[in-house]
């Protein structure tokens, strides 16, 4: 048996199938008792939405005033290098800092009407400097014991992988950063009601975009096979998986599957689901494109929405998901949530926030994690 340190729950490890697999339900964890007193919540001022979902949000999680983290930026989607510093990783080190909430902080919750990527150079993954806010703030818990990064590439993410580990600091030194975000007021509130009444039932829907053996599909097989074989809806042929029926859990290709020709998948989504898709783009804005905007190409430069024809992560928020997973510039695919860890990690009963980061690969890089952080199913 092992042993939380940080809540003594006793606690199995986790065995493997002989071929290399994870068994089923070994996914073996203390569910420690994470709350509101471990998150930090922040609101920017410059925008009433913002303010409204901090209003909402603090007494259903019950987080203390003193972990609520007012600042000043603007609300656009995109923000400059020092302004980000100035306006947004400065206030939030100062909130952690004056309240003594370093170590006991755990998940910072930022809210829609706060910018999503910070802007810079570079085009690919060694030198690009362009990521998100939320993957930048992530690095916070070290630039506060005096670590520096470089702007350019990725910072490894030290929990990626970590699905029956207990998330605490300083083994883990960062912040495990999510969003309360979509594209209105109702879908976020739709996100928190839905949160609070998640439990572990459902299907896991798996849709493949082809039989090939691209990593991707690699990874999405593998997912099917971690969940138990009653629960998991897998499709390996080239048609799209549309109007499923309680589903707690998805992932897919989203738009770069060529046979998606439907904007919507119909789904009837279970309080608690969250929702994967390896898109490129697809939390590039959180402005609501009209009802009949569908996926285009990359030359059709009259119908993108946002520069971009793909796909949106809040679209999965708006159909009624509870949490999901996006980038606001490429992230390539090996930088994309790896559902292979959320989905299990989830289903075992992990919250949504440490659900998320043990499958994602890289920090001070392009994802954004919508859903509220404390958000779980429970043990199955």
């Amino acid at each position: 048996m092992k042993r939380c340190e940080s809540c003594g729950a006793a606690y199995p490890g986790r065995s493997r199938l002989s071929g290399g697999l994870l068994t089923l339900l070994t996914f073996a964890f203390p569910l420690c008792a994470q709350n509101g007193e471990n998150v930090l919540l922040v609101a920017n001022r410059n925008s009433p939405l913002s303010l409204q979902i901090a209003g909402y949000y603090r007494p259903l999680r019950s987080v203390p005033a003193a972990n609520v983290c007012y600042l000043e930026s603007g609300s656009g989607d995109e923000i400059d290098w020092a302004t980000y510093q100035k306006t947004i990783e400065a206030p939030v080190a100062n909130c952690l800092t004056k309240a003594g909430l370093r170590e006991k902080v755990w998940y910072i919750v930022l809210t829609a009407g706060i910018p999503l990527r910070i802007a810079g150079t570079g085009t690919t993954i060694e030198d690009s400097e362009v990521s998100s806010v939320d993957s930048e703030l992530t690095l916070l818990y070290q630039k506060l014991q005096g670590l520096k990064f470089t702007r350019k590439g990725t910072v490894h993410n030290p929990f990626f992988t970590k699905v029956d580990a207990p998330f605490r600091h300083p083994n883990y030194p960062i912040y495990l950063v999510t969003r309360l975000a979509a594209y209105d007021w109702a879908d976020v509130k739709g996100m928190i009601d839905r949160s609070l009444a998640a439990r572990n039932r459902g299907k896991f829907v798996i849709d493949l975009k082809s039989a090939s053996d691209e990593s991707g599909n690699d990874w999405l097989r593998d997912t099917s096979l971690l969940l138990p074989g009653n629960r998991v809806i897998l499709d390996e042929t080239e048609r799209v998986l549309y109007n499923q029926t309680d589903v707690i859990g998805y992932a897919s290709w989203g738009s770069n599957d060529h046979n998606r020709n439907r904007r919507w998948l119909g789904f009837r989504w279970l309080p608690g689901a969250i929702a994967i898709e390896f898109v490129s783009t697809n939390m590039r804005t959180l402005r609501q494109p009209p009802d009949n905007w569908t996926y285009t190409t990359w030359q059709d430069h009259e119908h993108l929405w946002a520069d971009s024809p793909q796909g949106l992560a809040a679209d999965l928020i708006h159909e009624g998901a509870t949490g999901a997973e996006g980038s606001v510039a490429e992230p390539f695919l090996i930088g994309c949530a790896r559902p292979d860890y959320v989905l299990p990690a989830y289903f075992s009963g992990r919250n949504l926030a440490e659900s998320f980061y043990s499958g994602i690969a890289f920090l001070s890089w392009q994802s954004v994690v919508l859903g509220d952080p404390l958000c779980s199913l429970g043990k199955p």
